[in-house]
């Protein structure tokens, strides 16, 4: 369904590129940003002492996945839901999504402990529909690398931001751990308001875009299976890395304040924000780069380039460390930072290069939700095992193995992954 002529739509249609491009990273960054304020504030609490139903599993590690849970089932539906999504109602639906996780975080507060876990479930389901919406509106665009990874650096400093905020509520305002999560949303829910309405206004790809980056469409059941057996076996190397990268991810952010406890910094103000935005610098400067990259198979192999340099640097810092050679502080930015450069982009980048240079009909949007969904069920897998069969062993400790078998592993899928993708992309007429 074509854009309507708003104002401001036909506004930024004229408007010279590097402002639109500014424009649309701002209100993308801003929407994604906010979104967290209904996600991560209850992981900065830390619910001392209490399990979960009488079991071994800590109510942290229950909530977690819990939220993660919801999360993830929420992009197993998303293959379907966000592929098909019109134009239309891309911003109604953003807007629904954050006002029912914000009632299932007044749930939260008032349930017993054990039905909070219910209720996180039904806060995560809303919010993974969000990054798939998003990303609808700058996919397919000559300026995505650069438009996404302004987008990606959202998630990457939103996280301890609005831990800092949870735990700003709780020591200085003296929330209840169980009323923080809520009260944090309510207090950004007129930012996300606004940042949707903005990002709304944002024109549609034009011709040069759809010319050079294939013109993206909503997906059909029978396009959405042509696409996976078109490439079969590297999605499935990438879903293997990705079942654990994810996992990995979300293991150092959840758990982030008992890392950074055992390393001695737990009296450090604001100690997730200073070590998230020297991460997300680093991320947005690598994949800004690709844009400069105009050859489409040229810019998939970057892609592959900085996921793997990315699991490669998990290894590297952490022998850094264990040599003495970099503080605790430091390497939890290092190892940051080779997570992030490895996650990142597969929300973003390399399925749009992807489909770019192979001509496929389809959506990144599909793709990236197809590698969220297993993705999380690795999230929860980890989770499980680090409480039922490694209960005796600290979280920093068990996270610094975490870390070297991502490494390993990542490293060898990886490169087997970019090799056959870009063997795919090998043809002079799939490429620009």
């Amino acid at each position: 369904m074509p854009t309507k002529r708003r104002p401001l739509t036909a506004w930024l249609e004229s408007a010279p590129r590097p402002l639109f491009a500014a424009y649309a990273v701002l209100t993308s960054f801003s929407v994604y940003f906010f979104m967290f304020a209904f996600r991560k504030p209850f992981a900065a609490a830390e619910y001392e002492g209490l399990k979960f139903l009488g079991t071994e599993v800590d109510l942290k590690t229950a909530l977690v996945i819990g939220q993660v849970s919801g999360y993830g089932l929420c992009k197993y539906a998303g293959i379907k839901f966000c592929s098909e999504m019109s134009r239309a109602a891309r911003a109604q639906t953003l807007v629904l999504m954050i006002l029912i996780a914000e009632a299932a975080l007044l749930l939260f507060a008032v349930l017993p402990d054990d039905w909070k876990v219910a209720a996180i479930v039904l806060n995560g389901f809303p919010l993974g529909m969000t990054w798939g919406l998003v990303v609808w509106y700058l996919e397919g665009r000559r300026t995505s690398e650069l438009l996404l990874a302004g987008m990606s650096c959202s998630y990457i400093v939103a996280s301890g931001v609005f831990k800092d905020a949870g735990l700003t509520l709780i020591n200085r305002f003296h929330v209840a751990e169980t009323w923080m999560p809520v009260t944090t949303g309510l207090c950004f829910l007129p930012a996300y308001l606004l940042a949707v309405w903005l990002l709304d206004q944002l024109p549609d790809p034009d011709r040069e875009d759809k010319a050079v980056r294939v013109r993206r469409e909503p997906m059909s059941g029978a396009e959405r299976a042509s696409l996976l057996m078109r490439f079969l076996l590297g999605f499935i190397l990438l879903s293997v890395v990705y079942f654990f990268l994810n996992a990995y991810r979300e293991y150092r952010d959840n758990f982030g304040k008992e890392i950074f406890r055992e390393l001695g910094y737990d009296q450090e103000p604001a100690v997730f924000s200073q070590a998230e935005i020297a991460v997300a610098f680093g991320v947005m400067t690598a994949l800004a780069a690709l844009n400069l990259i105009k050859n489409n198979r040229l810019g998939l192999t970057g892609a592959f380039a900085i996921i793997t340099g990315g699991t490669m640097l998990l290894g590297l810092s952490s022998v850094l460390r264990q040599g003495g050679m970099i503080s605790g502080f430091q390497w939890m930015v290092l190892v940051g930072l080779g997570a992030y450069l490895a996650y990142v982009p597969f929300g973003s980048v390399l399925f749009d290069r992807l489909i770019a240079s192979t001509r496929a009909v389809g959506t990144a949007v599909f793709a990236i939700y197809v590698a969220d969904a297993l993705g999380y069920t690795g999230t929860i897998s980890v989770m499980l095992y680090s409480d039922l069969f490694a209960g005796d062993v600290s979280r920093l400790h068990f996270f610094e193995n975490l870390t070297f078998f991502m490494s390993v592993t990542g490293t060898v899928l990886l490169a087997a992954a970019g090799s056959y993708f870009v063997y795919k992309s090998r043809s002079p007429l799939q490429s620009s």
